[in-house]
């Protein structure tokens, strides 16, 4: 199995957090972003894709891009699916929403102007995901790909606005981070979070530089 994105966190991340917790043999194609304009003019459309993009999965004869599409995918290849479908897809949706919102500030000009109604609306979404977990996990004991979605887009919000985050909010998420392998890659001196940014380096607004302190 082979996952391709670029050498930073952002949408490919949670389904490299998947593949970790469930400790299968995968390749992790990350590609520098100074190698960006020779991926897309040499291999972008060159390596079999439908749609071609960032991220993509190849497991044997499946060529998956989309980042959901493949979440999607290895939540049925590894029976981590939600047992109700549709409260399943709408937190998923509900999920990265709130990620494609932080990607359209990120990368604005307008930044410091946009943040401000950004987590007036975040502190109203956590407020209600807070509510809606089940414990210990989103839907009850089962640890399902919208966990892992979950916890990765929101770890990488809480970069951005720590002080958002509510106590039914922040221990869920810790209940995520100390399942077996999540927990030893976070602590691990190879964890990308220390050294990949959130978005692109060049974002106008926010990258997502990774905290060195």
């Amino acid at each position: 199995m082979e996952l391709g994105y670029w050498a930073l966190r952002g949408l490919g991340e949670p389904s490299r957090m998947l593949l970790r917790y469930k400790g299968v043999e995968w390749k992790n194609t990350a590609i520098p972003m100074a190698d960006a304009t020779k991926w897309i003019s040499e291999k972008k459309e060159n390596i079999g894709l439908d749609f071609p993009n960032l991220p993509y999965l190849f497991d044997g004869d499946v060529k998956l891009t989309e980042s959901i599409a493949i979440m999607r995918y290895l939540g049925r290849k590894f029976d981590m699916m939600p047992d109700d479908p549709a409260k399943g897809d709408m937190v998923e949706m509900a999920i990265h929403s709130q990620r494609l919102e932080l990607t359209k500030i990120s990368y604005s000009p307008d930044f410091e102007n946009l943040k401000e109604r950004f987590i007036t609306k975040l502190k109203v979404f956590l407020e209600r995901f807070g509510a809606f977990v089940a414990k210990p996990f989103i839907f009850g004991s089962k640890v399902t790909y919208i966990d892992i979605l979950a916890y990765e887009y929101l770890d990488q919000i809480r970069a951005l606005t720590p002080e958002s985050f509510t106590v039914e909010v922040s221990e869920y998420m810790q209940r995520v981070a100390d399942l077996p392998n999540i927990a030893e890659w976070l602590k691990s001196e190879e964890c990308t979070n220390k050294t990949y940014t959130i978005n692109a380096p060049f974002a106008a607004g926010w990258p997502g530089f990774p905290n060195k302190a």
